[in-house]
């Protein structure tokens, strides 16, 4: 299993990726977390599969996902993680701004942390504070233009008007977006 590690990784970055993430969770609900050390050879194999080339390595620890809310597990786990060579430490579904503060002052490697999703937010600041160097949204952007589409369809169809259409970015602004977008000329 750190032989797939390793070979995803390196398949990655032979496609332009620059970064990914090798998680702790098995995918079974009944053994939902792998055992510490192969989670650390998985983290392992994957560094060394991207030594000296630009591929940004985050590794997780699952345990707050998996209903196993030991933080002094999670801790000893994102340390190990970073002893293997991780370059970016993330346990998420931490359950607040202490436990958040905990694992950074912990840890010796920049922290993610992720918002936008169910429970506890905290503002960039409060983050930063804490120590959190690195925060990421998920889905929730798209969660939340699905929601914008959800409301003006909702509209159209409750009250036939078309109020939605204030809100909108004009076209121009998008064209806009679009053409100074890195990467354009690659699709």
């Amino acid at each position: 299993m750190p032989e797939a590690c390793a070979q995803t990784v390196r398949l990655a970055c032979d496609i332009g990726l620059v970064g990914g993430s090798i998680e702790d969770a098995t995918g079974d609900p009944d053994a939902p977390i792998h055992d510490l050390s192969l989670a650390v050879e998985r983290v392992q194999a994957a560094a060394e599969a991207v030594d000296g080339l630009p591929f940004l390595l985050t590794a997780r620890a699952e345990n707050f996902l998996w209903d196993r809310p030991d933080l002094d597990d999670t801790i000893r786990r994102l340390q190990a993680f970073s002893a293997a060579g991780a370059q970016v430490l993330y346990a998420p579904g931490l359950p607040d701004l202490d436990a958040i503060r905990t694992v950074c002052a912990e840890l010796d490697r920049p922290v993610n942390v992720v918002m936008g999703l169910k429970g506890p937010v905290y503002t960039v600041d409060e983050l930063a504070r804490a120590g959190v160097r690195r925060v990421s949204v998920g889905g929730s952007f798209a969660r939340a233009a699905l929601a914008g589409l959800m409301r003006a369809a909702e509209e159209v169809r409750q009250h036939g008007t078309f109020g939605y259409a204030d809100a909108a970015l004009p076209g121009a602004r998008i064209a806009a977006i679009m053409a100074d977008s890195p990467g354009r000329d690659r699709v």
